[in-house]
């Protein structure tokens, strides 16, 4: 079965720190192109960061460049978001999301994440 966990959200006080973790299943993941999206209430889906599967090559939303880290482990088949400096507007369910060419893409069922004091 084709699956992607997420885990790691939770509440946290401005200028934090969390580590998303997302552990794949059903599927060659260390093939896919791996990435982190994030949906906050009233607001639309967002692409937050990025990995690539050949040469592990990132991208970062502006938003979050110099803040957050992805990475991936491909013998764990996990991938991570290592979130520092955690902001209110940080606040959203964060998806994980398996892509690969000419293939439909993967989708967790997302974690929360809520930065507050």
């Amino acid at each position: 079965q084709v699956m992607l966990v997420e885990s790691g959200g939770g509440l946290v006080q401005p200028g934090g720190s969390l580590r998303l973790s997302c552990a794949a299943s059903g599927f060659p993941f260390s093939s896919y192109a791996m990435s982190w999206y994030r949906q906050a209430p009233g607001k639309e889906r967002e692409l937050v960061a990025g990995i690539t599967a050949a040469d592990g090559s990132t991208n970062y939303a502006d938003s979050v460049k110099g803040r957050f880290t992805i990475s991936r482990d491909n013998g764990k088949n996990t991938v991570y978001l290592q979130m520092n400096s955690l902001r209110p507007e940080d606040t959203a369910v964060y998806f994980c999301v398996g892509q690969r060419n000419y293939m439909p893409s993967i989708w967790g069922q997302g974690t929360r994440v809520t930065v507050s004091s």
